[in-house]
């Protein structure tokens, strides 16, 4: 009985085969493993395709004299639920788009980078929203209990406050659209493909709370919650099997943030938020600049997000 193939991505073969030199075998097993194109390769393909398309749409829209006219009237040093909606729609769009381009290349689906269509905004998602809003509320109460907050009177009202928080919550969908997707989805299932879940998750959280570190205002301790909560969605990931649930929490954790209890969201101040709130006491309790994210008490409200998502969410059984 002929031996299956080696995998080529367990040796590199020396010799020479008939009809095929060994400098060809070295060429083939640098780009192509026994899944087809290495993990690494293909991440370059995807954020070459996600760089060029967002250049180009951006080119596109800077074409529009109205368009741009507004964009560049936006006040600096805080930030509108018309101009999230604009740079998270575009950035949601560019990775959507990569990862489209990615599913011929590989001949995959969204649902195996974690978003099945069919499943788009539907039950995980909603039961992630109300989930979102509860961790970081019981994060607010855990300041609050410690005399670090109180929540002011109303900033806006009547329709202008429904009219904000649709818009920004619409706005932060697509937040979570494009950081889950990009971090817990394609990324996080191709490099997975090469060393695992957790390494990948672990590697990749790291990275976002480092992004995070851009953000003006942003602290290292925030920007560390940020890495956290990327490993909770990652866990929620695992649980759940796929990114709507993680979609849901992060989409209402930030809409929480901004536009709810109207207070900083990693180190950005929002115009049109609901509440005139208040933080008192020092930074290691209220977060000062950065927010409630900068608080040590966050990982109290991340570490109870972890139970709940355990307990929501068994473990799956693996078939014999």
């Amino acid at each position: 009985m002929a031996s299956g193939p080696t995998p080529l991505d367990s040796q590199v073969p020396t010799g020479e085969t008939p009809g095929s030199s060994s400098f060809q075998h070295r060429v083939r097993w640098v780009f192509l493993g026994p899944n087809g194109i290495r993990a690494g390769w293909r991440l370059l393909i995807f954020f070459a395709v996600f760089v060029v398309f967002a250049r180009l749409v951006q080119a596109g829209l800077k074409q529009i004299p109205p368009l741009e006219r507004w964009r560049q009237a936006q006040p600096k040093g805080v930030f509108s639920a018309g101009a999230v909606l604009l740079g998270e729609g575009l950035a949601s769009l560019s990775v959507i788009f990569a990862a489209f381009v990615m599913t011929f290349i590989e001949k995959r689906s969204f649902a195996d980078y974690g978003l099945p269509a069919k499943q788009a905004f539907a039950k995980r998602f909603w039961q992630g929203v109300p989930f979102g809003f509860a961790m970081l509320t019981v994060l607010m109460a855990l300041i609050a209990a410690f005399h670090g907050f109180s929540l002011g009177g109303l900033a806006i009202g009547g329709a202008e406050a429904v009219r904000a928080g649709v818009l920004y919550f619409a706005a932060f969908i697509l937040v979570g659209v494009f950081e889950e997707f990009s971090f817990r989805g394609y990324l996080q299932a191709t490099l997975a493909s090469g060393i695992g879940f957790w390494p990948a998750a672990i590697l990749l959280a790291i990275l976002f709370g480092c992004l995070h570190l851009g953000n003006p205002g942003e602290a290292r301790v925030g920007a560390f919650s940020a890495g956290s909560f990327g490993l909770l969605a990652a866990f929620a990931l695992w649980r759940t099997g796929n990114l709507w649930f993680p979609i849901g929490m992060h989409a209402a954790w930030d809409w929480g943030e901004t536009f709810f209890y109207s207070v900083p969201d990693s180190g950005n101040m929002a115009q049109g938020h609901l509440l005139n709130s208040v933080f008192h006491g020092p930074n290691w309790l209220t977060g000062g600049s950065v927010g409630p994210e900068g608080s040590l008490l966050v990982f109290v409200a991340l570490v109870l997000g972890a139970v709940g998502i355990h307990f929501l969410f068994p473990a799956r059984q693996k078939s014999t």
